[in-house]
This record gives structure tokens, sequence and C-alpha cells, in this order.
């Protein structure tokens, strides 16, 4: 089992930038393919970008594309996401999962075994 806390959340205006990092604790971290999904009042929750076990390969939703950035720091046990150029409609609760079956992630948010509490994201216009 793993356990996740997010943190990076916050308020920013348009065309800001934040960081968002997960960092786990339990079993081996480097074992879990990653990925951040995001949730908005009102809206099914939604994949954001996947990362693999390696960190060798990412994935992401076409809506972040070239705005945000999927990393992860095995040693560290620690997740992060980089996101550039927010837009209010990035608005929403944040949160990272792991997925102890897959190499790479995948976008199936019932593929994920272990969730975060999540982390707030305001972006103002």
């Amino acid at each position: 089992q793993v356990q996740m806390v997010e943190s990076g959340g916050g308020l920013v205006q348009a065309g800001g930038s934040l960081r968002l990092s997960c960092a786990a604790s339990g079993r081996t971290f480097s074992m879990y393919a990653m990925g951040w999904f995001r949730q908005a009042p009102g809206k099914e929750r939604e994949f954001v970008a996947g990362i693999s076990r390696r960190g060798s390969s990412t994935y992401y939703a076409d809506s972040v594309k070239g705005r945000f950035t999927i990393s992860r720091d095995n040693a560290r046990n620690t997740m992060y996401l980089q996101m550039n150029s927010l837009k209010p409609e990035d608005t929403a609760v944040y949160y990272c999962a792991a997925d102890s079956r897959s190499i790479v992630a995948t976008t199936t948010i019932a593929a994920y075994d272990y969730w975060g509490q999540g982390t707030q994201v305001t972006v103002s216009s």
C-alpha cells in the first residue's frame, strides 16, 4: 500500500504558474505508474497527466499539452506537476494517483489503486 499527500495548490492569476507535488510513503514508489487527475465543481474527475514507473514515458490530456509537465523523482518518492500558462478552466481539485499494475500510465480512473486527498488550484481571470 502507498499513501500520498499533494501540496502546492493555491490561487494564481491567469497566465501564472504553480508546481504541485505528490509525496508518497509506504511501498516502493518506483513500483507504481502515477497520474494526476482533476475535478472541477459539478464535473467528473478527469485525467491530466501520467508517468511510467521509471519516468521514461509521459502522457498528457490534450487540454494541458504544452503547458503542463509531469515528472517524478523515485529517490525522493515524489511526483510533480509543473503547470504554466494557467487558465481559469484549470481551476479544480488536483489529485495524484498510483497504479500498481501498469508499467506505463493509463488515463483510466479505475486502473488507479491509491489516491491522495487532493489540493485546490484556483486560477482567476
